[in-house]
């Protein structure tokens, strides 16, 4: 049954699962990535297109195109929350959709109920959007950078018509290094192609080329640069990025824990690569109204899935957790990508 105030679910064949399956993980690099795409699903490239064009405007999708790690290139994302009160809360979430910086924004279940992701291209710039934000809505900003990343990039699988809903949510990548810049910060090439990409990447057949086409460039050059921008981490991939709640994971819970720091790594690392789990990173604390440093994503098409995956988490945990909660989300109130504004900061 439909809940009301979510979005509904998607109507989909079993060649849209197959394709949001795959396209979730990565997109061939190479000229015509969707007609090598159809010779692997069975399907002309033309029908991919349109099969995706059509996810995208439905809201199937939130996005297609390079999903960047702009911390690579010594950028900064910060996770951050606001208590808001209820009669502000549209306002304040309009405010901040209108913000370049602001990447993503939920609305969670807990007295700080708006959580939101701030990206930019450094660290400075992140914590003046922060501070920004602070002046802005004339509320307090709890911030809470990455110190190191264990497991991130949430995978959804979708099952068929007719066959039973899959429960076995994942991250993509899951290895625990810890975040630091790349001693290069972005190219010029790199920047130019990172803005005009960071809205998705065109649906046409030579998609490549036709980037290049806006920039001057060869399509050679575009694969090449994205090549390389794969290779030192800059580009994590590129690939689709599905509405959860369209996908039916309509329970989707940021478990946070305290966990001690003396064991933290080990343990982390661990409840990673534990299925359910999208997205896992040691935060800093924010006492006393915060004790949690553990952040873990959990993802399921009911709640009770969610505590139960939770349940497993505290198990493993052991002694080493002193305190946990879930915060579900009940709104996505932004959900574009990392944004650079018009020119580099100085």
């Amino acid at each position: 049954m439909h809940e009301p105030g979510l979005p509904r679910p998607a109507v989909l064949d079993a060649l849209d699962a197959r394709l949001l399956n795959r396209l979730q993980r990565d997109l061939p690099l190479c000229p015509r990535p969707f007609e090598q795409l159809g010779a692997e699903l069975g399907c002309p490239e033309w029908a991919l297109i349109e099969r995706l064009s059509r996810m995208l405007a439905d809201g199937t999708l939130t996005r297609f195109g390079p999903l960047f790690q702009i911390e690579r290139a010594g950028g900064r994302f910060v996770l951050a929350a606001m208590a808001v009160p209820e009669p502000r809360f549209a306002a304040v979430a309009a405010q901040l959709a209108a913000l370049p910086e602001v990447a993503h924004n939920y609305r969670r279940e807990h007295a700080l109920n708006m959580w939101f992701v701030v990206g930019a291209e450094t660290p400075a710039a992140a914590d003046a959007a922060c501070a920004h934000i602070e002046t802005l809505t004339g509320l307090r900003v709890l911030a809470f950078p990455k110190e190191r990343e264990y497991g991130v990039g949430l995978f959804l699988p979708v099952a068929a018509p007719g066959e039973p809903l899959p429960e076995a949510v994942s991250a993509l990548d899951v290895a625990a290094v810890p975040t630091q810049a790349d001693d290069a910060p972005l190219s010029e090439l790199e920047r130019r192609l990172l803005r005009a990409s960071q809205q998705g990447l065109p649906l046409l057949p030579r998609p490549f080329e036709a980037l290049g086409a806006m920039l001057g460039l060869g399509e050679d050059e575009v694969l090449q640069a994205f090549a390389a921008m794969r290779a030192r981490g800059l580009v994590r991939r590129i690939a689709a990025v599905p509405d959860h709640y369209r996908l039916g994971y309509v329970a989707n819970g940021m478990s946070v824990w305290d966990v001690d720091e003396r064991q933290i790594d080990r343990l982390a690392a661990l409840i990673a690569a534990q299925p359910g789990v999208s997205h896992c990173y040691r935060r800093p604390r924010r006492l006393p109204d915060w004790p949690y440093n553990l952040f873990a994503m959990l993802h399921g098409h009911r709640r009770e899935a969610v505590q139960a995956q939770a349940a497993r988490l505290r198990t493993l945990l052991g002694p080493a957790c002193r305190a946990h909660d879930i915060l579900y989300s009940s709104a996505i109130l932004k959900k574009t990508g990392l944004r650079l504004r018009e020119q580099a900061p100085c």
